[in-house]
C-alpha cells in the first residue's frame, strides 16, 4: 500500500480520502484539531508551522504528499503562514527525513492570474499577480516547483458545492453582483477527484494544471439562473463586492490527461445544490 499524507486536511482532503482505493492507498490527515478517525483518514494531531512538530510526523515515510491549506484569515499574514511557511517547513523536513516522497502536490489557486481582459487563460498563461492571495501562492508554488522532489501544482477556480453556497446566499438576501465579467467555477467533488487521478496516474504528470469546469459565464448570469431557479425576483445590490479578475480560464490540460468531470457545467451542481436545500 503506498501511503499518502494530506497537510491541512479539511473539506477537500476528507473528500479525496473517499476518491481514493483503500486497499491501495493508507490515509494520514494532519491538522491542528482533528476530528475523530473514518474508515478512510487516520488523523493526526500536527500544525504544520511547527517544523520539529511535522519532522516527526513524517518519519513515519509518506509516498505521496498533499498540500491544501486554509488561511486562518484573509491577510498577506494569513496566506503567507498557512502557504508559505507550510511549504518551506515541508521542504526543510524532507531534506532532513530518511524516507522520500514519490510525489508532492500543492494545491494552488487560480488566483495567480491576473488577466482581467475577458481573455482564455490556460498552464502557459503570465502568472503575475497583482494582489497578496495570488503573490503569496506564487511564492509557495516556487517552493514546492524548486524542491528537487517530483512535484505538481494545481491551481483550481471557484470552488462550489456543499457548504459552499456563498453566492446562492447573495441571491437569497438580495445582495448578489449585476458584474459581467467572466467566473469561474468547480465542484469541490471534481477537486477531491482530480486530485485523486493526478495520485493514480502520478507517473506522468505536467508540471502544472488549472483545474476548472467547462463553462466559464458572467457572473450575473450565474446568480440570475440561481435567482430563477429559487424564484427570486429582485436580487442585485449595486453595492455588491464583484469578484476579481475577468478570464476565461482552460480546462483543456486537465480534460487530457483523462480525468472526467462529474459536474462539467455550474448548473448541474447548482441544481443539485438547490435541490437538497
Amino acid at each position: 500500500m503506498k501511503k499518502v499524507l494530506i497537510i491541512g486536511c479539511g473539506d477537500i482532503g476528507f473528500r479525496l480520502a473517499q476518491h481514493l482505493n483503500p486497499d491501495a492507498y493508507q490515509i494520514t490527515g494532519i491538522r491542528r484539531h482533528c476530528p475523530p478517525d473514518t474508515s478512510k483518514i487516520r488523523y493526526q494531531s500536527c500544525d504544520a508551522q511547527d517544523l520539529s512538530a511535522l519532522k516527526k510526523t513524517l518519519k513515519e515515510g509518506f509516498n505521496i504528499i498533499v498540500i491544501t491549506m486554509t488561511p486562518a484569515e484573509r491577510s498577506d499574514a494569513g496566506y503567507e503562514q498557512a502557504y508559505v511557511h507550510t511549504c518551506r517547513n515541508l521542504i526543510s523536513a524532507l531534506t532532513d527525513a530518511k524516507h522520500q516522497p514519490e510525489l508532492v502536490i500543492f494545491v494552488s489557486s487560480t488566483a495567480v492570474y491576473a488577466q482581467d481582459d475577458g481573455s482564455w487563460v490556460d498552464e502557459s498563461s503570465p502568472a503575475e499577480p497583482l494582489n497578496f492571495s495570488g503573490k503569496r501562492l506564487l511564492e509557495a508554488e516556487a517552493i514546492i516547483r524548486n524542491s528537487g522532489f517530483p512535484n505538481a501544482l494545481v491551481r483550481f477556480s471557484g470552488i462550489y458545492g456543499p457548504g459552499r453556497t456563498r453566492l446562492i446566499e447573495q441571491v437569497k438576501q438580495k445582495r448578489a453582483s449585476a458584474s459581467s465579467a467572466y467566473t469561474n467555477r468547480i465542484h469541490a467533488e471534481d477537486c477531491a477527484g482530480f486530485l485523486a487521478h493526478l495520485i493514480n496516474r502520478r507517473e506522468s504528470l505536467a508540471p502544472v494544471y488549472i483545474a476548472t469546469d467547462s463553462a466559464p459565464v458572467p457572473m450575473v448570469e450565474v446568480v440570475s439562473w440561481i435567482a430563477e431557479q429559487l424564484g427570486i425576483g429582485d436580487f442585485l445590490s449595486p453595492e455588491a463586492t464583484n469578484e476579481r479578475g475577468n478570464k476565461k480560464l482552460s480546462n483543456a490540460l486537465m480534460l487530457a490527461s483523462g480525468y472526467t468531470l462529474r459536474y462539467e457545467t455550474w448548473q448541474k451542481g447548482y441544481t443539485e445544490m438547490l435541490n437538497e436545500t
